[in-house]
This record gives structure tokens, C-alpha cells and sequence, in this order.
């Protein structure tokens, strides 16, 4: 068998009704790039795919021409993914390294996300990649205004399609609103000549600081309320804010910090990114979270720009940005002692933690 990665990327194809995934699943099916990938898909007959097809493997499996293997999910999701792997591990199916999940348009994506996680048999075999999110130029700014589901579909993505672009004379306002939802994601017009598969599932969510958006490496330097199309604030609670802070921080009492926050409120902080100066690391240590899902962390080749400071983005619901951004702060700096070196801060604040969010 080739020989295949630790662990298998599964990449989450999601979006609205009608915002135009099953195109977009189409134009993926037919690029190269995916001839080493499985794809899973609720119905074959709703993505067309009579013209790919190779041959049947059984009654919810196809291989495609460019090889890439095609399943239904017809019951649980963790079910197809077990199958999937079993028939991959018996040589039933081509040896696929990359995993595709086109989730409903009415669906929260992050339970499409924690089924990796939680389930014992495929968090030792899958780890969750990119997420891409499509939203419907025409109809979009409605779908925002009225349905929860939306706005979070927009808000753990780590890359937004537009679609439909060639209905509408522009979309600026439309991406400005999905900027203040998900201020560091890359947003990409279906046009765009320079999309392209190998970008769209790149595994590079949590280090995208190297292509900087402002100073900091990020588009959030303030906190962001989430507005209808009139302007107006939103029935959702959803912020978008940043820390930045000038000291380094010491990086055990952040992991304990992160893990404490996302134990209790995984469900609240949709998205937490950040490019950390951590005492005793020339180089910048790049993370990314969605949920109760925390990517490892990764070492950045170089700062993206002059500014040396952390800075840790969050979208989240319901939470107040200020009690989290004092926890962090008595959770994680680091001090200079008399003699000039470098000692944990004191954090008599710890119980703060505990408190944030009631």
C-alpha cells in the first residue's frame, strides 16, 4: 500500500442553501489534485456525478475518473468515516490521503468537526484540516440576517467562496459583513482565475499570519459587533476581538489557560488564531482553534512583519471580551525579574477563569 500520512486531513465543504457547494464540490471533483482524496456527500444524484463516473464499488461508493473515491452519508456521519477507512485499510478502495465532507446547508458545521474528536477509533487516524465556506452573492446578506446557522458557517472558516459574483454588480458590502464576522479569514471570489483546489484545502489555516493583513499579521484590532444588513446589531452574540500584548508569554501557562477556556466555553468561542512571542522562541508559534478543536501548534518560519507582539484573535458568542482578555493576561505573561531574566507572571487572578461567562 503507499504509504500514507499519520493521520488523514479532512477538509469541511459547507455553506447555505442554495450558496452554490454542490458547484463548487463539482469543480473540486474534476481537478487532479483530488485523485489521492475520498469525498463524502449527502445524496450522489443532488452533484451530478453520472459523468465521472468509474465504477461502482457498492451501493454508497463510487470511484471517480480522477480517482478519487465518492461516498453518501445515508446514517451517522462516524459511520461512513469508519466504513470508509475500513474498506481503505482492506484495500477495497485506492489509498486515499485526504478527506472531503460536503455538510447540509442548514447544518452547524461544528458538530461535523467534533465527530473526529469524539469518536475513539477516528481521532487516531483523522485530523481535522480547513474549512470552506460558501456564501451566495445574491442571497447572502439575507441568509446572515436571518438564520444563526449562516453566520456560523461564515464564522469557522478558515476560507470564504463567494458565489454567484456574475449576479450582483459587486459584493463589497457583502464581504465587509463577513469581515466582521470572521475577521482573518481569506475570502475568494469563485471568479477568481487564482482559485484553485491545492489552495482551497491547503492545511495552512493556522499560519496564514505569514500572508499579513495589517501589523499585527491580522485583520481584527478591535473588537467587531456582528450587524445586520441595515447596520443594525445583530440578534446574534457573536464578537470578534483581539489581544495584543507586548510581553512574552509563557507557553505552559497558555495551553493551561486555552484548555480551561475551551473546556468551558468550546461551544462559545467559535474561533480563537493567534501568532504568540513566547518567552525563549526566536520564532513566532502560530494557533488555531475552532470549538472544542485546537490544531497543534505550529513554528512559523519567520514574524510576518517588524511587530514582535502576541496576538490571539477570537470570534465568540456570548461571552464578554473583557473578562477573557484579563484572564489571559493573569494567566500567561511573563515578568522580567530584578536580575533581568524572565519569570512566570503571578497570577493571583486565577479564579477569574472559572468565572468568565457566569
Amino acid at each position: 500500500m503507499t504509504d500514507l500520512p499519520p493521520f488523514t486531513s479532512v477538509n469541511l465543504l459547507t455553506g447555505f442553501l442554495g450558496s452554490g457547494k454542490t458547484t463548487l464540490l463539482k469543480r473540486l471533483l474534476a481537478d487532479p489534485s483530488l485523485a489521492d482524496a475520498a469525498v463524502l456527500i449527502n445524496e450522489f444524484g443532488e452533484t451530478g456525478l453520472d459523468h465521472h463516473l468509474v465504477e461502482r464499488i457498492d451501493e454508497n461508493m463510487v470511484l471517480l475518473q480522477s480517482g478519487c473515491v465518492c461516498c453518501t452519508v445515508r446514517g451517522e456521519l462516524a459511520d461512513a468515516i469508519r466504513d470508509l477507512l475500513s474498506k481503505r485499510d482492506r484495500g477495497i478502495v485506492p489509498p486515499f490521503r485526504r478527506l472531503v465532507i460536503e455538510s447540509t446547508g442548514l447544518a452547524d458545521p461544528f458538530p461535523v468537526l467534533s465527530t473526529l474528536k469524539a469518536d475513539p477509533v477516528l481521532r487516531h487516524h483523522f485530523k481535522a484540516g480547513s474549512v470552506i465556506t460558501t456564501v451566495d452573492a445574491v442571497n447572502g446578506m439575507r441568509s446572515l440576517d436571518t438564520y444563526l446557522e449562516s453566520n456560523r458557517q461564515a464564522a469557522v472558516a478558515d476560507r470564504i467562496v463567494v458565489t454567484k459574483t456574475d449576479l450582483v454588480p459587486d459584493t463589497e458590502r457583502l464581504i465587509e459583513r463577513l469581515r466582521r464576522i470572521n475577521p482573518d479569514c481569506a475570502i475568494i471570489d469563485v471568479r477568481d482565475p487564482a482559485l484553485s483546489v491545492d489552495a482551497l484545502l491547503a492545511d495552512d489555516g493556522c499560519s496564514r499570519g505569514n500572508q499579513s493583513q495589517s501589523a499585527s499579521g491580522f485583520y481584527c484590532e478591535e473588537s467587531l459587533d456582528v450587524t445586520d444588513a441595515e447596520g443594525n446589531p445583530h440578534s446574534a452574540r457573536f464578537r470578534s476581538f483581539s489581544i495584543s500584548v507586548d510581553r512574552p508569554v509563557d507557553w505552559t501557562a497558555f495551553g493551561i489557560w486555552l484548555t480551561m477556556l475551551i473546556n468551558r466555553h468550546g461551544e462559545q468561542v467559535l474561533r480563537v488564531k493567534g501568532i504568540l512571542n513566547i518567552a525563549g522562541e526566536e520564532r513566532p508559534v502560530a494557533i488555531h482553534g475552532v470549538q472544542h478543536l485546537v490544531h497543534p501548534p505550529v513554528h512559523m518560519e519567520a514574524w510576518p512583519s517588524e511587530d514582535r507582539r502576541s496576538h490571539v484573535v477570537f470570534i465568540v458568542d456570548g461571552l464578554d471580551p473583557g473578562l477573557i482578555k484579563r484572564s489571559f493576561e493573569a494567566f500567561t505573561l511573563v515578568k522580567r525579574a530584578a536580575d533581568g531574566g524572565p519569570r512566570r507572571e503571578a497570577r493571583d487572578e486565577e479564579p477569574m477563569m472559572v468565572g468568565i461567562g457566569g
